[in-house]
């Protein structure tokens, strides 16, 4: 596989091609971090913080599996932010764990399943510019709304971001480099 594709080929040209190479990009360097190690490995916090690399596949692909729901539903697809409980913001915080019975393969197949899904809705999406008002919540601007071209640009900069997060894991972990 190179870097800029998934394991499905998805039929698209001009800004549709654009973002789902960009997505494969910052798709494979959060995958290619996680190479060679063990679900011990995989699961270790390595910083002073909270995540591990399967813990941040783990997230990556959840976020992305909501923001997919947002694109086809609207915010009705997204958590409700304004009223989470502590059982809500501990499921969250499982996000980031690699749990007991959770494997980095089981995570790295899950998230490629969410990958092939969400790279079909992109090549496959009549409208970009289709958009819905953003749930209530504390980091979004009231009122404001978000087109699919926006989510997918925001699911682009998160995956690049935890992919930078992941490398400096893995780097405290072993010293492997994703790049450089």
């Amino acid at each position: 596989m190179n870097s800029t594709t998934t394991t499905t080929t998805v039929a698209a040209t001009g800004e549709r091609a654009d973002l789902l190479e960009q997505i494969g990009r910052v798709r494979y360097f959060l995958r290619f971090t996680t190479r060679d190690l063990t679900d011990e490995q995989a699961g270790q916090r390595s910083t002073a913080g909270e995540l591990c690399l399967g813990g941040l596949v783990k997230h990556v692909t959840a976020c992305e599996r909501v923001w997919v729901g947002f694109i086809l539903e609207g915010p009705s697809a997204m958590p409700d932010f304004a009223n989470m409980t502590g059982a809500d913001l501990e499921q969250r915080a499982d996000e980031f764990r690699l749990l007991p019975g959770e494997t980095l393969a089981g995570v790295l197949a899950e998230y490629e399943e969410t990958a092939r899904r969400t790279d079909e809705l992109i090549a496959a999406l009549p409208d970009l510019d289709a958009s819905h008002p953003l749930p209530t919540a504390p980091w979004f601007e009231p009122g404001a709304r978000w087109s699919a071209r926006r989510v997918l640009l925001h699911l682009i900069a998160e995956t690049a971001q935890h992919a930078g997060h992941a490398d400096i894991l893995r780097e405290s972990i072993d010293g492997a480099k994703s790049m450089g």
